[in-house]
């Protein structure tokens, strides 16, 4: 039996569907299709979506959507979601910040505990810490050495705020029972009622001592 041999002829002419994919498209139509997907991805969810996203944000959550910013007097002087540093006697301290509270480069120590180096700078917080409050190294509490996994933790313990107390009223001449009070006031509960664990926030407990020693001073004495 022989086998039939092409002609150069029938060689020359082209298959049909050559130059179409395995579905009869032509690479034109393919290249057609990935285009309008990728300006369609884009526009959907690199354009559309986050703008969803803020318009939503602003309509149901506008406080929080521009930062939880706290102004007072019609001059923002902080937020209350971001920690800050305070200066003086006169503050409740916040935690320690790896990123020295700069917000655009918040980041923990990413120190491991096993390092010589932490255990080293812990220790000489803890030495600073008691020196400060007046109490024993023993008795400071650990948020107050150790910097959170952002750096920007607006939140200490009511632990590490109740051993404030007394230099905080000391500085301001106030009643130590009139500091205790306001800091119970601004202790949060656990979210719900089961997540997270008791907080004081800082900035809001210092502007409300701010404000108690401005009324302090407006009072007319007898």
């Amino acid at each position: 039996m022989s086998i039939p041999s092409l002609s150069p002829d029938a060689l020359a002419t082209p298959m049909p569907g050559a130059g179409t994919g395995a579905s009869g498209l032509s690479l034109h139509g393919l290249l057609r299709g990935a285009s309008a997907l990728s300006v369609i991805t884009l526009a959907g969810f690199g354009f559309l979506y986050s703008l969803v996203g803020v318009g939503l944000g602003q309509a149901l959550f506008p406080h929080a959507a521009n930062g939880s910013l706290v102004e007072r007097e019609g001059r923002v002087v902080g937020s209350a979601l971001v920690a800050q540093p305070f200066a003086g006697a006169r503050y409740f301290q916040p935690r320690p910040s790896a990123a020295g509270y700069n917000t655009m480069a918040l980041a923990g120590s990413n120190q491991a505990r096993t390092s010589a180096e932490l255990r080293a700078r812990l220790d000489a917080a803890r030495a600073a810490v008691a020196q400060r409050e007046g109490v024993a190294p023993d008795q400071v509490p650990s948020d107050l050495i150790t910097q959170s996994g952002s750096g920007s933790d607006p939140h200490v313990s009511p632990q590490a705020a109740a051993i404030q107390v007394e230099r905080v009223a000391r500085a301001r001449g106030m009643l130590l029972a009139t500091v205790e009070t306001l800091v119970a006031q601004h202790t949060e509960a656990p979210q719900w009622g089961l997540l997270g664990a008791p907080r004081v926030n800082v900035l809001a407990l210092n502007l409300a001592l701010d404000d108690a020693s401005r009324a302090s001073a407006q009072r007319p004495r007898p």
